[in-house]
């Protein structure tokens, strides 16, 4: 079999070559009950305007290879059209009304359509076991004024006043943040699938203005789901977001699928996708060209780490690909719950400055452990440091305290966090320059096991200077191998450098090196 279905709605389908290839594969052609649907070169495509609860044939000829499938997409009860409630999708008019009683009056079961149009909008919110389609040519347009925007609180105490809610969360705590766009609170049951977009218009207000100073309360998001539960995105463009373009937070069974997240290359803390706190979540076949990091797993700073102890787990990341961020893939630095069971493969980095980045530091504490981690059959192409493990990242008022920076073995108390084991494989990186990786481990918490295997880095002709690692304490670089300081063990096997002047490898504290 060539090609699986990944998901099925009642209107969409969304298939995935089975291959080794990255991202792209051969040309092909993809056929509808007999119609060419498309001509692409993709891992995961996807098609839309289907008719609900109807069997499809869907073949892919490839070269003189045919495959053949027949899906069925889901039943739907209702389709509910939001001009019936009087939107208008002038681009001037206010629809945020009118879309929300549409998504309000939605049956179980049912579809909210958005045909072509512009709706401005303020924050929607959404109801459990519904579709909403955001067809081509359709596009939710951001409202440019602040004022208009709900605030989610922070924290709010139960009727008992013995425990807390909270709503709101901003970069790992529990703070008062506007409502997004798109907002799920304790949802589930819920695809928002189509051609069109999701577009925060932030560009146009003051949302990227004075960016650290609190304005009634924190930037929204693009979309945001809180506490929710079997949610899948599939097709839709979410662009100029005021912050993340994604957060899943405290949510499960999550499945994003063949989006484009776009934002300017300039636009602070626009990253592309941040699940936080979450469990099995699918991110596969995406498009990122962003303004911070394309994925940034995380799961709460300190407080919300401690107090419920929720690791982000069981992520399977495939057939992506990012874009100008400043990590392709991170991992923190707001982990204090931990993270755990992520597989990265398939995936295409191309101009960000670091591939693969794990960042933590003291304080981040006893569960903020990272482990169990796997990236494997990607490349990257004009990445400044492809590998780096940080325990000494510095951030918060506290960052920069002899606490954090210090190199000395200190105490293992409930504030040292640990990293696990860790497997790099067939990797092919293309224009190094500042180090092909750097490894940096606390003295008193090593990293447990590093596996580097079937690597190779192609140094750039004349590297660019750079700190691989922000952490207090290093020294500008360029041109370096791969650098090792405080780890239990290191595997190395079959590793290749094209075009380095300098040291293979640089050890510092490494129990066990196996090359």
């Amino acid at each position: 079999m060539l090609f699986k279905e990944i998901l099925v709605t009642s209107r969409s389908i969304t298939l995935e070559l089975v291959n080794d290839s990255i991202v792209k594969t051969n040309d092909y052609k993809l056929f509808v009950n007999g119609e060419l649907y498309i001509e692409d070169n993709r891992n995961v495509v996807s098609i839309f305007n289907l008719e609900q609860n109807t069997s499809y044939k869907i073949d892919l000829v490839m070269g003189e290879d045919s495959f053949t499938q027949f899906i069925e997409t889901k039943k739907e009860f209702v389709a509910l059209n939001v001009k019936l409630f009087g939107a208008k999708g002038d681009g001037v008019t206010l629809d945020t009304n009118a879309i929300q009683a549409a998504i309000l009056a939605c049956p179980d079961n049912g579809r909210v359509y958005i045909p072509e149009g512009d709706y401005l909008t303020g924050p929607l919110f959404l109801r459990s076991n519904i579709t909403i389609e955001i067809t081509k040519g359709a596009r939710l347009l951001g409202d440019t004024d602040r004022n208009h925007y709900p605030v989610l609180p922070g924290m709010v105490y139960t009727a008992d006043e013995k425990d807390e809610y909270n709503l709101g969360s901003w970069e790992g705590n529990p703070l008062d943040t506007f409502a997004s766009i798109i907002t799920g609170i304790n949802v589930e049951n819920v695809n928002i699938i189509g051609e069109g977009i999701i577009d925060g218009n932030a560009q146009n207000s003051d949302w990227w203005v004075d960016v650290r100073k609190r304005r009634i309360a924190w930037r929204p998001r693009g979309v945001f789901l809180n506490h929710c539960k079997n949610i899948c995105l599939q097709g839709v463009t979410v662009t100029n977001t005021p912050s993340w373009n994604l957060h899943p937070y405290f949510s499960s069974d999550l499945k994003f699928i063949d989006l484009k997240l776009i934002n300017p290359k300039n636009s602070p803390n626009t990253d592309g996708c941040d699940p936080e706190s979450c469990r099995n979540v699918d991110i596969i076949g995406v498009y990122f060209s962003v303004g911070d990091d394309c994925i940034a797993i995380k799961s709460g700073k300190i407080f919300m780490g401690r107090k419920y102890k929720k690791p982000s787990e069981a992520f399977n990341i495939r057939n992506c690909s990012m874009n100008f961020g400043h990590g392709a893939i991170v991992l923190g630095s707001e982990m204090s719950g931990g993270i755990k069971n992520i597989t990265v493969s398939q995936c295409l980095f191309n101009q960000t400055d670091r591939g693969l980045r794990i960042k933590t530091r003291r304080g981040r504490g006893k569960d903020a452990i990272i482990d169990g981690i796997t990236f494997e059959n990607i490349k990257m192409t004009d990445v400044l440091t492809p590998l780096v493990i940080n325990m000494f990242y510095f951030c918060d008022p506290d960052g920069h305290t002899e606490y954090v920076y210090s190199k000395e073995k200190l105490p293992v108390d409930e504030r040292t966090p640990y990293l696990g084991e860790f497997e790099f494989k067939n990797i092919d990186c293309t224009d190094v320059n500042v180090a092909a990786g750097t490894f940096y481990g606390l003295p008193e918490a090593p990293i447990k096991s590093i596996n580097v295997e079937n690597v190779t880095f192609h140094y750039a002709k004349d590297p660019k200077e750079g700190i691989p690692a922000m952490m207090d304490g290093l020294s500008p670089m360029k041109g370096k191998g791969l650098i090792f300081s405080y780890v239990d063990t290191v595997k190395i096997k079959n590793v290749v450098f094209d075009g380095l002047n300098d040291k293979e490898f640089e050890l510092n504290q490494v129990n066990d090196f196996n090359k």
